[in-house]
């Protein structure tokens, strides 16, 4: 379906203007252009900027969620990553098995195992070369064998705004936007404006900022608040131990891992970088978007994930030392865990969509999220998402009224 033919007759530069290029805008500015819809995508840095939450060699895929919201939307994404490869001639997606383990009595682990249907392991000492040692008592390990995989970051973004521009799309890099306000009476609309004084006109606006959601949205719509914090994460590389580097190659079948518990570890293959793994922490402390401590603003993660290695992984992973590699990235928290896909409501009812608080596990979502925040934008709904099951009511900006807990109130 096209974009609404009245949007051509009206007085609007674009008919979708889209704030933050990080994967979810990208997703999205592809998806309404590949809708014939006139559309700006605005990023308030250089274009594939390392400041954000999209940048990086990898991000995770499994098809193991212990929330039931979720599988229904790695699907989706799934088949629209497969989509988006097949269009631009070039894999940006890795297949790998996914493996869960911790203690049988983390509930979250029992129900993302179920709903990946992967295979409890029996002795997981005869797997990959016995890289993991996991006590054998108390302790359950699963394997989905398709269900991981490693997505190159900003590769995949670089395909999606590609992809988007031979749509048509119009991209402006370092235009910070400041003002999302109602258009002029009579003319309906949004008006965008940038930092530098530029001004647009577009029947609808996509914001997709990431860390920086609280802040915009707050200045734009009456003091909203969204509770989304950012925390400051790093992403970690460690060496792998002499002889084992084969094993745990993503081209010999290691998996993308998740370990449940204290702490929350997650991994992928080696693969981007010869000879080391990244094995990171699931969190970090809060920080300020526009005011991080590069040098020390991680915290401890970098301490807890080797004391993790050296309890599970000793003879396959250096842990002395320390990481051979550190990058810094940043979460988007919501108390909940829970993404926001939502209109913003108030004076703008549905002419501004906002996709945000991705919460350290959106990237995988990215196609079908970006397609989800198109269809809202031009169709006021989102007919993809109710055709695969996946059900948006979990995202509602309302959830948090009265309720600072969301959906994690009980």
């Amino acid at each position: 379906m096209a974009a609404p033919a009245s949007w051509a007759a009206g007085s609007f530069d674009y008919d979708v203007i889209v704030v933050g290029a990080g994967i979810m805008g990208s997703c999205a500015a592809h998806a309404a252009s590949s809708r014939g819809a006139r559309t700006l995508l605005l990023e308030r840095f250089d274009l594939l900027h390392h400041l954000g939450s999209s940048h990086g060699e990898s991000r995770t895929i499994r098809d193991a969620y212990p929330k039931p919201q979720y599988p229904p939307m790695v699907r989706l994404a799934r088949r629209l990553w497969a989509d988006a490869e097949a269009e631009s001639g070039y894999r940006v997606l890795t297949p790998a098995p996914q493996l869960s383990i911790g203690p049988r009595s983390n509930a979250s682990l029992l129900a993302a195992i179920e709903s990946a249907g992967a295979e409890e392991v029996g002795d997981l000492s005869r797997r990959w070369g016995g890289a993991f040692r996991v006590p054998d008592a108390g302790w359950v390990a699963a394997v989905s064998e398709r269900g991981g995989g490693v997505l190159n970051a900003t590769k995949a973004v670089a395909m999606f705004q590609a992809l988007a521009a031979k749509k048509g799309a119009v991209f402006r890099d370092n235009a910070e936007v400041v003002g999302i306000e109602k258009g002029p009476e009579g003319g309906g609309g949004v008006v965008v404006r940038t930092s530098a004084g530029e001004v647009f006109h577009g029947a609808k606006c996509v914001v997709t900022v990431g860390a920086w959601t609280s802040k915009l949205v707050s200045s734009v719509a009456g003091g909203l608040e969204l509770p989304i914090q950012p925390l400051h994460t790093m992403v970690l590389y460690w060496r792998v131990k002499p002889g084992h580097e084969r094993e745990l190659a993503a081209g010999s079948g290691f998996p993308t891992f998740s370990c449940y518990g204290d702490p929350h570890v997650y991994s992928t293959p080696s693969l981007e970088l010869p000879g080391l793994i990244k094995i990171n922490y699931d969190g970090g402390p809060p920080c300020d978007p526009d005011g991080r401590d590069w040098a020390s603003g991680g915290g401890d993660v970098a301490g807890r994930v080797a004391r993790w290695i050296e309890e599970f992984m000793p003879d396959h992973v250096e842990a002395a030392g320390g990481p051979v590699i550190r990058q810094s990235c940043m979460y988007s928290m919501t108390p909940d865990k829970d993404f926001v896909i939502d209109f913003l409501g108030g004076e703008f009812g549905e002419d501004v969509v906002v996709g945000a608080g991705f919460s350290g596990h959106g990237f995988k979502m990215g196609p079908a999220v970006g397609t989800i925040l198109a269809e809202m934008a031009i169709d006021g709904k989102a007919d993809t998402a109710a055709e695969a099951g996946v059900e948006l009511g979990h995202f509602r900006i309302n959830r948090f009224e009265g309720n600072p807990m969301g959906n994690a109130k009980n």
